[in-house]
């Protein structure tokens, strides 16, 4: 079993030393670690700080992409490299790698695709108040635009397995955290948690620079990557206030029809055209939404076809089905 712990850095030159020195070196029932930088465009000494510390790999970005970005090339990187299991963590030593054992361990016993630390946000002292309801919020959200019980969705303390790594593609370029989970959700993976302790901050976040800029762009990923999945749904819902607005309209015209109120009809009329225009435009909006629904129907085949194709890239032939028997008779 080869293990891969992949690190997204950007500027860690000087925390990246904690990081790595914390890093398990043996893991029982996994064969060979290594370890793997994606540097981001520093502009500090990370690479060189990488080589002295005799990081297994490293691979670089001429300039700074963002997170997602980060997090897609390195599992590229991974899979190439052969990686049965990926660890992702971060370079600024939140997460301790004694943990990492336990973080593989649903994997190990064949029980997960994907293991995610929760990082017990109620419990973590630097977080303020409004913070640690944010992420409550947040990661409730998640499971429900998801389908899936993750208790803390913006930890990027994470493992997964090889066939999992091949069936992502991050398409926003925030954070990978929220994406990875509704589409391991939506492609039916099996996802667990297990809890862990992080350490304390030895920097402020990059990620996060204000509690309203964080709500806005991950509220703005959630909406895009619910109705890139579910576009019928979130169409029928959009919809919907049109068809009850338009229908209530025109029922007001009917009741009072039916009353024998409308012998003067201009009286009522606003009733039928306002009604009426409500109701088109309830039915183009759902027509949108069968239309966009067809469209995901050809963007799933598009990414099983993707994910044979890593198959065969990185793998060789996709091996037939273990229990696939020819009838002899």
């Amino acid at each position: 079993m080869h293990l891969i712990i992949q690190i997204p850095c950007y500027n860690e030159a000087d925390t990246l030393p904690q990081t790595v020195a914390a890093l398990p070196t043996r893991i029982p029932g996994v064969d060979r670690i290594e370890t793997l930088i994606i540097d981001d465009g520093s502009t500090d000494d990370t690479v060189a700080v990488a080589q002295k510390l005799g990081v297994t790999h490293i691979v670089r970005h001429p300039n700074n992409r963002g997170l997602a970005a980060v997090f897609q090339t390195g599992l590229n990187a991974c899979l190439h490299l052969g990686a049965d299991i990926i660890v992702n963590t971060d370079g600024d030593n939140q997460y301790p790698g004694s943990q990492i054992p336990r973080l593989i361990a649903p994997i190990l016993q064949g029980k997960a695709d994907m293991v995610i630390g929760d990082r017990q946000t109620r419990t973590i002292r630097h977080f303020s108040p409004l913070k640690r309801f944010l992420q409550r919020w947040g990661s409730w959200v998640v499971r429900i635009a998801s389908g899936t019980t993750v208790p803390d969705a913006t930890s990027g303390f994470r493992a997964l397995t090889r066939d999992a790594a091949m069936r992502f593609s991050i398409f926003t370029k925030y954070t990978y955290t929220l994406e990875t989970i509704i589409q391991a959700g939506k492609k039916g993976l099996i996802i667990s948690s297990v809890p862990i302790e992080i350490n304390p901050p030895l920097r402020q976040s990059r990620l996060i620079k204000s509690n309203w800029s964080y709500i806005k762009r991950n509220a703005a990923t959630i909406l895009r990557l619910y109705t890139f999945y579910e576009p019928l749904r979130t169409f029928f819902y959009l919809s919907l206030p049109f068809f009850l607005s338009g229908l209530l309209l025109l029922g007001r015209f009917f009741y009072f029809y039916l009353d024998g109120a409308t012998n003067t009809y201009g009286r009522f009329l606003q009733s039928v055209m306002i009604g009426g225009t409500l109701l088109i435009l309830g039915l183009l909006i759902f027509m949108m939404g069968v239309i966009a629904d067809l469209i995901a129907a050809g963007r799933l085949i598009n990414e099983e076809t993707l994910y044979r194709m890593k198959r065969l890239e990185m793998d060789g032939p996709v091996p037939k089905p273990p229990h696939l028997t020819r009838n002899q008779r």
